[in-house]
């Protein structure tokens, strides 16, 4: 079943009936999904941006946009209007699909993967996740890689907390380690 329908269909109930929310529109859902690359070391490389933007085209299915410096940072080596990432933000259906993969593809191909730890997530509810190398995602040749990069997943939701926050996603199917103080 689509993530979309199970969530109207079986999540939503439970959590209504967990929390005691007297409208459905005051239950957690999920809002948007950030994928963010930062370019570090390689922002005068320009073949590694242009990887960095192929790869995220390709796993998320739409144009990053290029996050520049906004300050001069000389230990860095960083100039204002410089390249330092790039960013997709997905909505919608493109949203449900992304998290969809990363759920049942993505993270189960992760080497040496145990669980998501349940401490990432802010007081807001939203929950951040690293992936060390974008060679997990099915989408990416592994023939055809030259440098392995990481990215960093930000899962925005309406949630008020972190305990509704933990509890939409894990009814989601996020697998979470069990045996983790929050």
């Amino acid at each position: 079943m689509k993530l979309k329908e199970s969530y109207q269909k079986e999540i939503l109930p439970k959590l209504i009936e967990k929390f005691g929310y007297k409208n459905k529109m005051a239950a957690p859902r999920l809002e948007k999904v950030t994928v963010n690359v930062g370019v570090g070391r390689f922002s005068k490389d320009n073949d590694y941006i242009e990887n960095v933007e192929d790869t995220l085209t390709k796993i998320t299915g739409q144009r990053p946009v290029k996050t520049k410096a906004k300050k001069s940072i000389s230990a860095f080596k960083i100039r204002v209007g410089m390249i330092v990432g790039e960013k997709v933000t997905m909505r919608r259906q493109k949203m449900y699909d992304f998290i969809e993969k990363l759920i049942s593809i993505t993270l189960p191909r992760t080497r040496d993967f145990r669980g998501l730890s349940a401490k990432a997530f802010d007081r807001q509810g939203n929950f951040t996740l690293g992936v060390k190398e974008h060679i997990a995602f099915p989408e990416i040749l592994v023939d055809n890689v030259d440098k392995i990069h990481g990215l960093e997943i930000c899962i925005s939701t309406t949630a008020k907390n972190k305990e509704e926050g933990l509890e939409l996603l894990k009814l989601i199917g996020f697998p979470f380690k069990e045996d983790e103080k929050k």
